[in-house]
This record gives C-alpha cells, sequence and structure tokens, in this order.
C-alpha cells in the first residue's frame, strides 16, 4: 500500500498530550489509519496512557481500555474470545505497549498470549527505557545509552533483549519491526498483520527527544539513522517462512552518525563506539 493512498480519515485526535516529536504519537495515528474503526485498544501503562487524555475522555476515536502493567495480552485475549462468542470475528483487538510493558513486566502474558495462538495484534512501541516515569532503564535499553539508572562512568555494555527472536520461538502467524520513518514499509506491515488470523507482533523504534536528548524536529530523522546504521533493521517473519529484511540501504552508515546526534551517547569514547560498531557487523551478516 503507498501511504499516499491511505485514507484521510483520522481516529486520532489533535490535543493529545505527546511531546513534540513523539514518535510513538506518530505512530499511532497512522496504524489507525490502517486498522480502522472496528479497532479495540488495550494499553498497560506507559507513555500512552498519559498521551491519550485523562480520563474519561481519549484523543483515540476506537474503544480504549487502560489495563494495569503485567496483563494487556490477557485481558486482549478475553477481549478478542468474546468478540468471536458473539459471532464477531472482523474486530482488531490491539494491544498497544512500550518497551517497560513489554520487554519486562508485560513479558509473561505475551508469552501466554503467543502459545496459544491468540487472534490480537500485539505492538510494542520501543523507546528503549520507561520513559514515563522518567527515563529509568529497561532490558530495551542499548548499550552505552544514558538513562536516570545507568550511570556515565558505568554504561551498560550488554545488548538489548532480542524480543523480535523471544516472539518468534512461539511460532507466531507473523513477526515484524518497523518505524513510521519509513511509511510504505510501515502500512504495508500492519495492513498484513491486519489480515492475517492468528497472533502478531510488531516492533516499533519509536524516538523519544527528551529520553534520547534530540531536537524535536529530529524525531525522524534520529529513526532513519538508526535504520541506515543497522541498530534497527526492518524486517518480518511469516508464518514458517525465514525471516527477511524489508529494507536494505545501499550502504549502511557508520553507527557513530546515529549516536552524535544524540545527548544520551555523548559521554561514549571511540573504543566503546568501535565496539558497538562489530555487534553490529556481526548481526548484519546474519541477515544480509
Amino acid at each position: 500500500m503507498d501511504f499516499r493512498e491511505v485514507t484521510k480519515v483520522e481516529y486520532l485526535n489533535q490535543g493529545d498530550f505527546a511531546c513534540p516529536g513523539c514518535g510513538a504519537g506518530l505512530s499511532m495515528r497512522h496504524a489507525l489509519k490502517i486498522l480502522g474503526e472496528k479497532t479495540v485498544i488495550v494499553m498497560p501503562a506507559c507513555c500512552w496512557s498519559i498521551i491519550a487524555g485523562g480520563l474519561p475522555t481519549t484523543a483515540l476515536q476506537v474503544p480504549l481500555i487502560h489495563v494495569p502493567f503485567a496483563v494487556s495480552a490477557a485481558v486482549a485475549s478475553g477481549i478478542k474470545n468474546a468478540y468471536l462468542a458473539e459471532g464477531k470475528d472482523d474486530i482488531n483487538v490491539v494491544v498497544w505497549a512500550g518497551d517497560g510493558g513489554t520487554f519486562d513486566i508485560g513479558l509473561q502474558a505475551l508469552s501466554g498470549a503467543a502459545e496459544r495462538r491468540e487472534d490480537i495484534l500485539y505492538v510494542c512501541y520501543d523507546n528503549e527505557a520507561y520513559m514515563n516515569t522518567g527515563i529509568q532503564k529497561s532490558s530495551a535499553t542499548p548499550p552505552g545509552a544514558w538513562t536516570t539508572t545507568t550511570p556515565l562512568g558505568n554504561p551498560l555494555e550488554y545488548e538489548k533483549k532480542d524480543i523480535f527472536n523471544i516472539v518468534v520461538s512461539h511460532n507466531p502467524a507473523y513477526v515484524a519491526t518497523a518505524c513510521i520513518a519509513y511509511p510504505d514499509d510501515f502500512y504495508k506491515k500492519f495492513e498484513k498483520a491486519k489480515n492475517i488470523k492468528g497472533f502478531k507482533f510488531i516492533h516499533l523504534l519509536s524516538s523519544c527527544p527528551p529520553g534520547w536528548k534530540v531536537d524535536s524536529q529530529d524525531s525522524l530523522k534520529v529513526m532513519r539513522l538508526a535504520v541506515e546504521s543497522g541498530v534497527f533493521l526492518l524486517m518480518e517473519k511469516e508464518g514458517e517462512l525465514e525471516t527477511k529484511l524489508t529494507y536494505i540501504p545501499d550502504k549502511f552508515i557508520p553507527v557513530k552518525e546515529y549516536f552524535k546526534i544524540q545527548g544520551r551517547y555523548r559521554h561514549l569514547d571511540d573504543e566503546f563506539i568501535k565496539k558497538i560498531q562489530e555487534r553490529i557487523d556481526k548481526r548484519l551478516k546474519k541477515y544480509l
């Protein structure tokens, strides 16, 4: 689907509480354009709990259910099965969760729903820390990144959790990564997930200007740099098919180009950046 052909109907009202340049806000707006009005959003505690607006109001034009941190996939499973019991199989039940509610606190419910082959779409918008509560480290925080719980003198060295392959190990119907900075790829993946029956998971890279310490006008730029450097790969796996990259730059740029635009990496020395570059190069060989 060409992004220029996407409906002009909006399912996200103006006046939400997102920070300027919020990748999560932009991603929700465009995801709903594909998912449409027959969609129910299940949302654990996260930035989007605030972005949507204070109860009883909401910026969304589709039903929204706020749930505790750990249970979003379980609640979504119950909602979907309730609709099926009523003979309604055309409702998109979507979990919309941050990395804290996916990689960490919500992982057990996510695993259970995937193992049971629940017909839901789980979307993780990954801004790589607990941004809503003060920029604390999550297991999605990448090596070297500053947070309020990763001291500058002792940068985090180990890799973020490989959520893509954790979900793949459950043999779901569809798994993908996406980024709104690449709208054609983004739309195609949401369209595919919408039409496939079974458990679907989309991992979104979602820039956070305050947490990443970038200018809000560079929000899309920094996400593009993540993809062009190989830090975040755009890929998908459908059913029993092999994982494939859905976008490959003509030439990957050095990771330092991605790092230097962000204040959260400003403390890193050349030796640390070299180690990260070697890890990225090794990972790229696996998929190229």
